[in-house]
């Protein structure tokens, strides 16, 4: 069987779970008997073997490359030599062009598309060669808006895919629900596969943590509450950093790590200062490798306050590398992992009482991170590809007959 795979990004050039879940499951997927091709539409050395990675450049295109992180502008340098920047909404109207053109010279079985920047292309791909489409949501508009309405142009495509869809895979439901909410899709046409995480795959980390401020404060009774991921709406920081100012309260030696980069930045920078707690709260803007690592390593509690999570991979992520998670029911992840605390993202009283015993009590801390190890040693992305290959399985002979 070959699988001809849409994506949007693939790490280490990612700018969140998007890609590390392509990547991972993929890396899954390969071990069983098909083949995939990825097709991205920028390029890149991703020093990928286990399956096959092309860019879809545009006709009369040379080069693709991105800016910053994923959802962001790319750079198209032509054959005549000049260049072109384009924002996300016209780059993935040329990505559905490119893979059409592409595909009139690609043998394969089944398309798989992630999220509603490959959606067009996947339409376009049924359309011309009468095969299946499996879409995978990963988060839908509602999610990304914060539990908004969002972009009618984006809710536009999400819904004419997923209502033409051979299959829909939501990564939580979580996510099914909010796709039967916002789209009218069936139940019965929505399979769950939860996105999970590899134990093997965790960095052995270096005794030097770079947060050498953070450790001296430590080592002088200081605790660190730490969050990852993008500054936006979806993310739920304001109502953290309110928490915050009600753990400082009961705590003041509570410094509070935020890593990310997003349009909240300076709002948020603003906030922690009009809060007065500017001088507990640091920001990194993102980060990768061991700075990235070291961040989960160097905390005492993890926090992911999302208002709307389609899965959620960084509590995960936080518990390989040492520190216990705090995450809101209203995320994917909170499906399937039991030892670590929940709380609803809006409540702040509570999030903040949940925050102030773990910093105040280091046998807690203790103890819910032995306790979220273990089950973290049992996940595997295995499961998930073999959900998977069964849903490809039952689509190729469907379309058989």
């Amino acid at each position: 069987m070959k699988v001809l795979m849409l994506g949007w990004e693939l790490p280490p050039y990612n700018s969140g779970g998007l890609g590390m879940a392509c990547y991972q499951l993929c890396k899954a997927l390969s071990k069983k008997d098909l083949t995939i091709e990825f097709v991205l539409p920028y390029s890149a050395d991703h020093g990928i073997d286990f399956m096959d990675i092309t860019a879809a450049h545009p006709q009369g295109v040379a080069s693709v490359t991105r800016s910053g992180i994923a959802y962001d502008s790319y750079k198209y340098v032509l054959e005549d030599g000049s260049e072109e920047w384009l924002d996300i909404y016209d780059q993935q109207e040329l990505y559905e062009h490119a893979v059409a053109r592409l595909v009139e010279t690609t043998e394969f079985d089944i398309v798989h598309a992630h999220d509603w920047l490959t959606f067009r292309a996947a339409l376009r791909v049924k359309e011309a060669k009468h095969c299946p489409i499996i879409l995978h949501v990963h988060s839908v508009e509602s999610d990304r808006s914060g539990s908004r309405h969002g972009n009618p142009l984006v809710r536009e495509i999400e819904e004419m895919a997923l209502l033409a869809a051979d299959r829909v895979i939501a990564v939580s439901q979580h996510t099914k629900n909010a796709i039967m909410r916002d789209y009218g899709v069936p139940a019965d046409n929505i399979e769950v596969v939860h996105n999970s995480i590899e134990p093997g795959d965790i960095t052995p980390l270096d005794p030097n943590n770079a947060y050498h401020y953070l450790e001296t404060l430590k080592s002088q009774g200081w605790r660190v509450v730490v969050n990852i991921g993008r500054l936006t709406v979806q993310k739920g920081l304001p109502n953290f950093l309110k928490a915050a100012q009600m753990v400082v309260a009961k705590a003041p030696k509570t410094m509070f790590l935020i890593v990310g980069s997003g349009e909240q930045y300076y709002e948020l920078l603003t906030m922690a200062a009009d809060l007065g707690i500017a001088k507990n709260v640091l920001f990194t803007d993102f980060q990768r490798g061991k700075r990235w690592r070291d961040a989960y390593a160097i905390g005492d509690l993890f926090v992911m306050p999302s208002v709307s999570e389609p899965f959620g991979l960084t509590p995960l992520e936080a518990i390989g590398y040492g520190t216990p998670a705090l995450i809101t029911h209203q995320s994917g992840v909170s499906e399937i992992l039991q030892n670590c605390l929940k709380v609803d993202f809006w409540d702040i009283n509570e999030m903040a009482n949940q925050i102030s015993a773990v910093v105040q009590n280091d046998a807690l801390r203790d103890v819910l991170h032995a306790n979220a190890f273990r089950e973290f040693q049992g996940l595997s992305w295995t499961d998930a590809s073999h959900k998977i290959e069964k849903i490809y399985n039952r689509h190729l002979v469907g379309a058989a007959v």
